[in-house]
């Protein structure tokens, strides 16, 4: 809390444009004056803990036990009531509120104090999975599954064909943040399991919502215009493309689907693995146990109860019976189980003959600098989004080691990009001790020219158990100038914070994680999303609320790099809508961009030392007097740069002074 009473300080400090010492300075300003620096080491060198402690805590739902590293957990706050027992998924943010996904709707937190944040609406609206975005006003919630309805009451649709029934995009107006009016929807022929909102620097009067929707074609008696054939049958077929929603700001409620771009066209077929030692027993002990197994997309897999029975009914169905299936009835669906699995996939854009992906999971956008990342179920795709209706495919990558590409993340300069792989649907336990590192893991990739190159894997590697469904799943970009630095959810293997400055070396530096939610059964939990926003790291806990945190100093983040992440403010966040950071001149991010050099080896002891010095003089001063000695202090910055095997950066600490100086 004293941290986080701090950062309020500072914000206040530069607001009124006046650069003042927080207590944390004044140590840094004593310690330079006395002529002594930190012997900070090469991320390489430093240890983690050992043996982890992540492994072998306790279970219990709201009782479990739990671990911490280089993390400050600052509050745990539990669902309301209507929302106990749904599962929480992701988060956008506005202001000093988080609103959070659920498959019961949605909930507005005020997280303005993060010891103590407030629920400030408990919107009932039942839908897969509801994730959701926020822009001005305006607040988007996504539905796909078959139960949601367009007046957003719990009963569900029963009818096969309902004119009752949502899939698609929720638009609620939540000018009045505790009372958001439902203004409009857009429906989609395979509703909106996730969906990335575009703000194109070059429109004020539209923004432009890129839709994902995985689920069967719905029946155009509900729908009309939507066609389940392939495409090279007929051109309107709603596979192989995505949706592209143009929302005009003044008109909300017209909102419509402005294009429906193929970017999947001519993509061959993903190269499959086998499955692990671990699966091929789980299918054998399954068949001994009666289950069905089948081949779907490339891979033998127990076939779901509910679809083998909706299975086993068509063939009872067929042979004119009634009641339950019969030993017969099963026996004919050993047999027929290829033929009605095809048939099933063919609706899904599959099909036994091998494709490429006809949907993504996720797209990241990043209009910044043109480009999006899909993590496309069957690979990745590198998308040139500067038209905001034609996004058009410039790379696409694949993965032998990827089971389902499902969400990306870019560094802050888009010359790295991380893809990650919710292998097991995020419902399976895919982090234990006999599980390769390189499944259900992050795949990070470099970006040169448009084109992608894979460097390495990064994984949460403390070993979870049966009970526990792990895998890799949603996470953002913590602003620390001069570094890549992530923050990511793992499920029920809990949260961490890696560095990926260097691509091809990523490094653990913080984590914090609970036992599982039960030690006798698999029950659905553990972290949906966590994201960075203005000096908080935000995690959605599926079975257990809002949890809020706060980075910690250490050999691996110094003070100083994170007071320069929390010099970053943002008015609103969309994760699936990335960012630029900027970073305003500081006194944090030059201290910050010291310790990076001093930590790389990459400037002499003697001269971080007259620069830290000088830094520390600069800050006590005001006015003219301030400005003289920082511009003095800048040039002999620059000067430094000759002597450094890193100059950008030094040159960046001169900047930064000539910036504060002015």
């Amino acid at each position: 809390m004293l941290r986080y009473l701090s950062g309020l300080l500072f914000l206040v400090a530069t607001t009124m444009l006046v650069y003042s010492c927080t207590t944390s300075d004044l140590t840094h300003s004593e310690t330079a004056q006395q002529g002594q620096e930190s012997q900070l080491l090469p991320l390489s060198e430093l240890e983690r803990p050992n043996p982890d402690p992540r492994v072998g805590l306790g279970a219990g739902l709201f009782d479990a036990e739990e671990t911490i590293w280089n993390l400050d957990l600052i509050s745990v706050t539990p669902p309301p009531e209507d929302f106990i027992g749904s599962w929480g998924t992701d988060l956008a943010f506005k202001g000093d509120y988080a609103i959070q996904g659920n498959y019961n709707g949605f909930i507005i937190w005020d997280i303005s104090n993060p010891l103590n944040p407030e629920v400030v609406v408990d919107y009932l609206c039942p839908a897969s999975q509801s994730d959701v975005s926020v822009y001005g006003d305006l607040l988007f919630v996504s539905g796909e599954g078959l139960e949601g309805r367009l007046d957003c009451g719990t009963e569900g649709v029963q009818e096969t064909t309902s004119e009752d029934r949502l899939r698609g995009i929720r638009i609620f107006d939540i000018s009045d943040v505790h009372n958001p009016e439902y203004i409009s929807n857009v429906q989609t022929c395979r509703g909106s399991h996730t969906h990335s909102v575009l703000v194109d620097p070059d429109d004020n009067e539209n923004i432009y919502v890129y839709v994902s929707g995985s689920a069967p074609v719905r029946p155009e008696d509900e729908l009309p215009g939507c066609v389940a054939a392939m495409p090279d049958e007929d051109p309107e077929s709603a596979l192989f493309r995505i949706e592209v929603i143009q929302v005009p700001l003044d008109n909300p409620q017209d909102a419509h689907i402005a294009n429906s771009p193929r970017i999947f066209e001519d993509l061959e077929a993903p190269p499959q693995r086998g499955p692990s030692p671990e699966e091929r027993e789980q299918l054998r002990r399954a068949e001994e146990a009666g289950a069905f197994i089948g081949s779907m997309m490339g891979r033998e897999r127990v076939i779901p109860s509910g679809m083998a029975r909706r299975f086993l009914d068509r063939i009872v169905e067929e042979r004119g019976g009634s009641g339950d299936p019969t030993a017969a009835d099963s026996s004919e669906l050993r047999e027929r189980l290829p033929e009605f699995i095809d048939e099933m996939l063919i609706a899904r854009g599959r099909g036994s003959e091998a494709r490429g992906p006809n949907q993504c999971h996720d797209i990241t956008l990043y209009p910044e600098i043109g480009l999006a990342g899909g993590a496309c179920e069957g690979k990745g795709l590198l998308l040139d989004i500067t038209d905001p209706i034609n996004p058009k495919r410039v790379d696409a990558v694949a993965d032998s080691n990827f089971a389902y590409w499902h969400s990306a993340t870019f560094n802050n300069d888009g010359s790295t990009v991380i893809f990650t792989d919710e292998w097991g649907g995020g419902t399976q336990p895919k982090c234990r001790a006999e599980d390769p590192y390189e499944w259900g893991a992050n795949a990070i990739y470099t970006i040169e020219d448009g084109k992608m190159s894979f460097a390495s894997y990064f994984k949460m590697d403390a070993p979870q158990t049966e009970t526990e469904n792990c895998v890799a799943h949603n996470g953002s970009l913590i602003p620390v100038p001069g570094r890549d630095i992530m923050v990511q959810a793992w499920y029920q293997g809990g949260i961490n914070v890696f560095d990926f400055t260097d691509p091809y070396n990523p490094i653990e530096i913080a984590f914090h994680d609970r036992g599982p939610i039960s030690n006798d059964r698999l029950e659905i939990g553990g972290s949906w999303s966590i994201y960075w926003y203005n000096g908080l790291l935000v995690n959605s806990e599926i079975a257990r609320g809002l949890d809020l945190f706060e980075l910690l100093p250490s050999d691996f983040i110094t003070e100083n790099e994170i007071a320069a992440a929390n010099t970053v403010r943002m008015d609103y966040f969309n994760p699936q809508g990335q960012p630029k950071f900027y970073w305003p001149p500081s006194f944090e991010k030059a201290r910050a961009l010291l310790d990076q050099l001093e930590r790389n080896r990459e400037l002499n002891g003697e001269t971080l030392r007259e620069i830290r010095q000088g830094i520390a003089d600069a800050e006590r001063q005001r006015g003219a007097e301030q400005s003289r000695n920082l511009t003095a202090l800048a040039e002999k910055v620059d000067s430094a740069a000759t002597t450094s095997i890193n100059a950008d950066k030094v040159e960046k600490i001169a900047e930064v002074l000539r910036n504060l100086a002015g």
